[in-house]
């Protein structure tokens, strides 16, 4: 064998090692261990609804007769963003509903593009399951109020009111591959979930945020959705829905954190520039202003709602 056959062979057999190395290290390190089933999801509260892409985790509170309000959570952190605001109204009389996007929480993670249609017709479908009466309310939180903006531009019979809660505005694509996306997500897990608590402004009061958020990360599945929602979901579409829900003159509340880091509060002239909104500042809270100050804010919700 030549000098440069063996050259050769040694190269293939170090990448091959390096390879396996980084594999075996990747699996051990990958925080994605369990699957998704049932059985994990018997001791969870709320309830489960078998819809076309999977099953949704929903939970609901409140006379089933009364008005109705769908809260949808953000980009990552599952429905029990809405903690305090969900109990809050239905207490004030509201029928009230949350439930995990796909990808989320205990809800199930398909193997799709996870752009807005399938998040719209995660909503369409859990509505009809549900046999809602039209019209409802819709409230969203960040990229909740991507998700909301689109059904109701869809689907403007369905609805009543909107709040919107420092919604998404400038939503761009991960400039790496999914692929190396996938991989820094995955040796950055911790990094991740405690990148929720920039959140706040006052982080130290929500001591279980992170060890919460962590529980979704092990089943197999949050990875892709994130990063598929990141390269898949149209961010001229969200500005562009802003626009036409203007144009369909419902009645809408725009809360925002004055001191969100995550979406700046200067995003709120630019949505109030092409929607007409009710505006309601919130002094002293980040981009969470319904958990930081839960007081004004679930009030403000509710007298708006009941308006």
């Amino acid at each position: 064998m030549s000098k440069r056959k063996k050259i050769g062979l040694s190269v293939v057999s170090i990448i091959v090692i390096v390879v396996l190395l980084f594999s075996v290290s990747f699996l051990f390190i990958d925080p994605e261990k369990e699957k998704l089933t049932d059985d994990l999801r018997q001791n969870t509260a709320g309830e489960f609804a078998k819809l076309t892409a999977g099953i949704t985790h929903y939970q609901t509170m409140g006379n089933d007769s009364a008005k109705t309000v769908i809260l949808i959570h953000g980009f990552s952190v599952p429905y029990y963003i809405w903690d305090g605001s969900f109990e809050y109204l239905a207490q004030q009389g509201f029928h009230v509903i949350r439930y995990d996007l796909y990808g989320r929480g205990y809800s199930d993670r398909p193997l799709a593009a996870y752009d807005e249609n399938l998040f719209r017709n995660q909503l369409l479908e859990l509505f009809n399951t549900l046999k809602l009466k039209a019209p409802v309310s819709l409230a969203g939180v960040s990229f909740g109020g991507a998700v909301l903006t689109d059904f109701a531009v869809h689907y403007p019979e369905l609805i009543d009111k909107i709040i919107l809660i420092d919604p998404v505005y400038d939503f761009r694509k991960i400039k790496a591959s999914k692929q190396l996306a996938n991989i820094q997500m995955a040796l950055q897990s911790d990094k991740t979930a405690k990148g929720q608590l920039e959140d706040f402004k006052y982080p130290q009061r929500f001591p279980d945020w992170v060890s919460k958020y962590k529980e979704q990360m092990q089943f197999t599945g949050f990875r892709n959705a994130v990063l598929s929602t990141r390269f898949d979901y149209s961010g001229i579409a969200i500005k562009e829905n802003y626009k036409k829900l203007n144009e369909l003159h419902k009645k809408v509340l725009l809360i925002w954190g004055k001191d969100d880091k995550t979406v700046t509060f200067n995003y709120s002239d630019s949505i109030r520039n092409v929607l007409q909104t009710e505006f309601f500042p919130v002094t002293d809270a980040g981009h969470l202003p319904h958990l930081e100050q839960a007081n004004s804010v679930n009030a403000k919700m509710v007298a708006f709602l009941k308006e």
